[in-house]
């Protein structure tokens, strides 16, 4: 897609004006892609559905009702990318310094609150609530956006993401059924610009107006205790048996620039004129189907399969004025998670989580916007520990660590330029590494 000098000023300012930074940002989404707190990244998210803490808003908020303590969580998140794309050779290869193309961290500010709000309601029957905020760059960037058509390529799934926020609710149904309904709250951005240049690119009376509009998306989940369920009057194998199912609509962030620029005495009103619209952070719709089973009532193994809709990103893209030149098709996914968590003591518990994850990127060759995206190996392990009587605190306090790593099988690409001539053939791969930390009091 061609833009003259006078349109490339518009986008790089029209970014600028409704981003306030410049970010390398992606088509992934971090909830999806590491995980949350601690908890969801050491077991690569195999245990999420039956996870009480505050980021069940996200994965299943039925899973609020299952602790009936309140919740104050603080966290922080950092995902380091070593991320390659190797030259194979081609007719017009990049001038590649060294084949790391994404080196970029993701650094993330969390907070998350968990209450009993019953006691606000003349029912008296449990209502939990649950709100979870992550923001990029330690909550330095809310806004982390980035749409680029590139020669030398650019991964798919990882960069810097987006402010976070979800809320939702949970209650108990019936003898061991809960469930719960949340919000995935994404912001999507407008900015009008107009202004008069030379062909120098000297502007003058520029008038900006730059608005954001919140856009709610659902997300709901059921909990079932089988034992609880099916057995309530005698004790069965089924009462350490649980079985949860969440779903998540799509979403992601927007942006749409509309500018107008006029030169005076060769362009008069209404001048040039560009709209530009650009989307980031694709979440698509997930369906999740979990089973937890407790050993001993010490030890948690959970199986769950996540179906993930990525056929509509390619229909999203047929409205995006930066990849629409791609011509990128993506399919449908299934990713298997397992995961385990023991409890060494009463307060001290240790957990582990894998998962394989395939692209969904279908397209070897998407001229222009050059996506690079590779299935991969998920491996998480993390503790909690909590103590019961620290100095100045009337409440528990936990503390939680998750370590995830991801390991990027070899792909081969074909990169092309926006015309659609060859311009090489490059092999990605890399790995990941997280880290996550949280602090959360329990009331």
């Amino acid at each position: 897609m061609g833009i003259s000098r006078t349109g490339g000023i518009l986008l790089g300012a029209g970014v600028l004006l409704s981003m306030g930074s410049a970010a390398t940002a992606s088509m992934g989404n971090a909830p999806s892609t590491y995980g949350i707190l601690p908890h969801d990244v050491a077991t690569a998210q195999a245990l999420s559905l039956f996870n009480n803490q505050a980021s069940a808003t996200y994965y299943n908020p039925a899973a609020l009702a299952r602790d009936s303590r309140g919740e104050l969580t603080g966290g922080i998140f950092h995902a380091e990318h070593d991320l390659k794309a190797t030259s194979l050779g081609g007719p017009d290869p990049a001038d590649r310094s060294g084949s790391t193309i994404n080196s970029t961290p993701s650094q993330q500010l969390q907070l998350g609150l968990k209450t009993d709000l019953s006691q606000m309601t003349t029912f008296r029957h449990p209502l939990y609530l649950g709100f979870m905020l992550g923001a990029e760059k330690f909550s330095q960037e809310l806004l982390a956006l980035s749409a680029d058509s590139t020669e030398t390529g650019q991964f798919l799934e990882y960069g810097r993401q987006p402010l976070f926020i979800s809320v939702g609710v949970g209650t108990k149904l019936w003898r061991g059924i809960n469930f719960g309904a949340a919000m995935r709250v994404t912001l999507h951005s407008d900015a009008d610009l107009y202004m008069v240049t030379d062909f120098e690119g000297t502007t003058e009376r520029e008038r900006v107006s730059v608005s954001a509009e919140p856009v709610l998306r659902p997300i709901f989940g059921f909990d079932i205790n089988m034992g609880e369920t099916f057995c309530a009057t005698q004790n069965c194998w089924m009462d350490n048996l649980d079985i949860a199912i969440g779903y998540r609509g799509y979403s992601n962030t927007q942006v749409r620039i509309n500018a107008e620029a006029e030169m005076d005495d060769t362009i008069s009103d209404p001048g040039l004129l560009f709209a530009i619209k650009a989307i980031d952070s694709f979440q698509p719709e997930i369906t999740t189907l979990g089973v937890q089973y407790e050993f001993g009532g010490h030890t948690r193994v959970g199986v769950t399969g996540e179906y993930q809709a990525w056929q509509r990103l390619s229909r999203e893209f047929e409205g995006d004025t930066v990849r629409d030149q791609g011509n990128v098709k993506f399919h449908d996914i299934v990713i298997p998670r397992v995961g385990v968590e023991h409890d060494v003591t009463d307060n001290f518990s240790v957990k582990a989580g894998a998962a394989w994850e395939e692209t969904p990127l279908g397209s070897r060759r998407n001229p222009g916007v050059n996506y690079l995206a590779n299935d991969r190996m998920v491996f998480g392990l993390g503790l909690s520990a909590t103590a019961n009587n620290l100095p100045f605190m009337a409440f528990p306090v936990q503390f939680d660590f998750g370590y995830q790593a991801h390991v990027l099988k070899s792909r081969t690409w074909d990169l092309a330029d926006s015309d659609g001539n060859d311009l090489e053939t490059v092999r990605s791969s890399g790995n990941v590494h997280v880290f996550a930390g949280s602090v959360t009091l329990k009331f």
